[in-house]
């Protein structure tokens, strides 16, 4: 088991990749918080414990500082410890630039990137105090190459490139490693909203040829969540097919 008697925490665990996240962690040893404000995170962590793992739920608004700050108490008083935190709840509201509205760009600025903001800010004392822990960012392709229609989105995942690097050079001699993962265009819930004529589009950019499926983008979480990349911090690990070659 390559994360055995380690404990993380998964934001967005409810549905998609952060879902298949945390049952694969769950799998591998770790003690799993399902972080998620939609309730079906309950859900997750039940199936986790019923295959004879170790989860709970909680229920979080991560644009909340003091909801965060709640999640890690609870963790601590749990599990003893936060080893990982993967940064994965994420929020798209696409439009072009020109009808893209304040409160379509608000929203997903304050998910994406003030999200994982406060969920980095939170962990930190624990994993200095303990002089070890594992940070992973959520960005995406999008961030590396841009997307009509996903000013906002794009924009975030950027960001979350340039704070992945930052934090990586300001607490490796904490012994805390963060690292991103860029996914492709992965068959999750995000994607179904999309036209298929949009999606046959996208296909034909992608030297393979189809969507990512939420498992390949989870092994390079539990990748750079494990002891065997001890020593790679603050870099982006894009999972996409070859579309950002």
């Amino acid at each position: 088991m390559r994360l055995k008697g380690k404990v993380a925490i998964i934001t967005g665990a409810a549905r998609g990749i952060g879902r298949v996240t945390a049952i694969r962690f769950a799998q591998e040893g770790a003690k799993v918080v399902v972080a998620d404000f939609d309730e079906a995170g309950e859900t997750v962590s039940k199936e986790i414990n019923d295959f004879g793992g170790d989860s709970f739920f909680c229920k979080v608004d991560v644009v909340n500082f003091e909801n965060v700050s709640e999640l890690v108490k609870k963790t601590t008083a749990n599990f003893g410890s936060i080893d990982i935190l993967v940064n994965n709840a994420g929020i798209t509201a696409d439009s072009r630039l020109e009808k893209m509205t304040e409160d379509q760009w608000d929203k997903v600025i304050a998910v994406n990137l003030k999200g994982v903001f406060n969920c980095t800010r939170a962990v930190i004392p624990t994993m200095k105090q303990q002089g070890s822990g594992v940070i992973l960012n959520a960005t995406s392709v999008v961030g590396l190459r841009g997307n009509i229609g996903q000013t906002n989105y794009a924009a975030t995942k950027a960001g979350l490139i340039g704070m992945t690097k930052t934090l990586a050079k300001e607490f490796s001699r904490a012994g805390i490693r963060v690292n991103a993962v860029a996914p492709g265009f992965t068959q999750t819930d995000m994607t179904t909203t999309i036209p298929e004529k949009v999606l046959e589009n996208i296909r034909s950019q992608i030297p393979f040829h189809r969507l990512a499926n939420p498992e390949e983008i989870t092994a390079a979480y539990l990748f750079l969540a494990s002891d065997e990349a001890s020593y790679i911090t603050g870099q982006v690990l894009a999972v996409d097919g070859g579309w950002s070659i």
